[in-house]
């Protein structure tokens, strides 16, 4: 039987909130609290023995555990959307303005430094601790994103653009982190295939409108077979399959002009994509990876003090809530000192320690670099997640302050300017407005020229 109507348009429904950036922080921080609860818990046992339960087939090196198939699957879908917004970037974003993308490059690469060089000034003493360096290295877009819709309706647009672009620079240092510093040992053979399958995958995504037209199922039974085919070879590797996701994100083209959007009678496959798979990654499979994750078993108050005075979390903690905000301002302002690159007029610099507090939310990404640093069994494990979260939370709470208060002033300078408007319009009598008509309309052609001259064209 086919679905009714109003069961579509249900699922139209749940589809267009798991594309809203508040829902997909919500249902993260929820599954990340409810493992923490649960592997916390008496029924402990259950959530290890479901989280460690392994499925898949041995012969191709694919028999993971539910854990693993989520840190190594699930999440490449995170990764090529990833993939897909640093490729929007580059070709139609502020990334492709060196004017614009400067900053936030510069201040994304300082919010990586500092927080590795604050991590091991406290833990690296300990060589068993030093390979976690990159843990606070990460911002969290979707976790970041969410906080700053929900208490930013008035901070300047020029501020989210200033996050988003950081945040997207951050992901992608982050993911060379991962290729180069926790890759043990790579196989030539497949990754020699993966590459190629990527590249007959980029193939087929430049000529699919041409080929295959606008059917919403050839994504699914062309694309993604021979995307879950490189995933299986960047495994096969020795490099983390995610990165896989990322370069798949790469080869999809993306419409870089106005005039590529007016020639065709759709969006192109970059936003095709990104609109089918967004409810999957919000919904599915970012929240299940925190979940499988995020299960610490701490051990009662005993287990608590012991995690929140170990070196390792001092260092993640401090790293990701006094380091990532530090690097970002530091950095931008030796950058504004040196060069003739200012901020936006409309940005103050308290608006900016807000956002760096901001990119202090290192949950995803994080977590997944403290599953290649450190062995599940290892002590060092869980305590560096459960700092992870801690540093989340409360960079969180704090950046919610600092940018609360901000969004209080600009609600206060726009409501006393709308009043300021209302008391200008009710000013004039009847015939002052007329008067005003008559003139604007007798200046109407020298206005349109005005308005031809001072258009951007593309």
């Amino acid at each position: 039987m086919f679905p009714s109507p109003a069961s579509l348009v249900e699922t139209s429904r749940i589809l267009a909130l798991l594309r809203q950036e508040t829902v997909g922080g919500g249902l993260l921080v929820a599954m990340a609290a409810l493992a923490l609860v649960w592997a916390n818990s008496p029924a402990a046992g259950s959530y290890t023995g479901l989280r460690d339960l392994r499925v898949g087939y041995p012969p191709w090196q694919l028999d993971l555990t539910l854990g693993a198939w989520a840190s190594d699957g699930l999440l490449t879908i995170f990764f090529f959307l990833v993939g897909l917004e640093l490729k929007r970037e580059f070709v139609a974003g502020d990334l492709r303005r060196f004017g614009t993308a400067i900053k936030p490059i510069l201040a994304a690469a300082g919010g990586v430094a500092t927080p590795a060089l604050v991590y091991l000034a406290i833990a690296g003493r300990d060589p068993g601790l030093r390979h976690g360096w990159a843990i606070p290295t990460a911002t969290d877009i979707a976790f970041a994103v969410a906080v700053l819709a929900l208490i930013g309706s008035h901070l300047p647009s020029p501020l989210r653009i200033f996050l988003l672009t950081l945040a997207v620079v951050d992901d992608l240092i982050a993911i060379g982190i991962i290729a180069v510093a926790y890759t043990d040992a790579i196989h030539p053979l497949p990754l020699l295939l993966a590459l190629a399958t990527i590249g007959a995958y980029g193939l087929i995504a430049q000529m699919f409108r041409r080929f295959l037209g606008d059917h919403p199922a050839a994504v699914w039974l062309v694309l993604l077979p021979i995307g879950a085919v490189a995933w299986a070879f960047m495994h096969a590797s020795g490099i983390h399959p995610t990165i896989a996701g990322v370069l798949l994100g790469f080869t999809v083209p993306v419409l870089h002009h106005r005039r590529d959007r007016d020639s065709l009678t759709g969006p192109g496959l970059s936003e095709r994509l990104d609109h089918q798979l967004r409810p999957l990654s919000t919904g599915f499979a970012v929240p299940l990876f925190a979940f499988f994750s995020a299960g610490v078993a701490v051990g009662g108050p005993d287990g608590w003090r012991a995690t929140f005075t170990d070196p390792l979390t001092i260092a993640v903690v401090a790293a990701l809530v006094l380091g990532k905000p530090t690097g970002i301002v530091l950095t931008t302002w030796v950058l504004t000192r040196v060069t003739r690159v200012e901020l936006d007029p409309s940005v103050q610099w308290v608006d900016l320690i807000g956002v760096g507090q901001l990119a202090g939310i290192g949950f995803t990404v994080s977590l997944l670099v403290t599953e290649l640093a450190f062995d599940p069994g290892q002590t060092a494990h869980d305590h560096a997640k459960v700092a992870i979260l801690a540093a989340s939370i409360v960079s969180a709470v704090l950046a919610a302050v600092i940018l609360g208060d901000r969004n209080r002033h600009y609600r206060r300078i726009e409501d006393v300017g709308s009043d300021r408007d209302e008391d200008a319009s009710s000013g004039p009598g009847e015939e002052a407005r007329a008067g005003s008509d008559e003139q604007r309309q007798g200046h109407g052609e020298d206005q349109g020229v005005l308005a031809d001259v001072d258009e951007p064209r593309e």
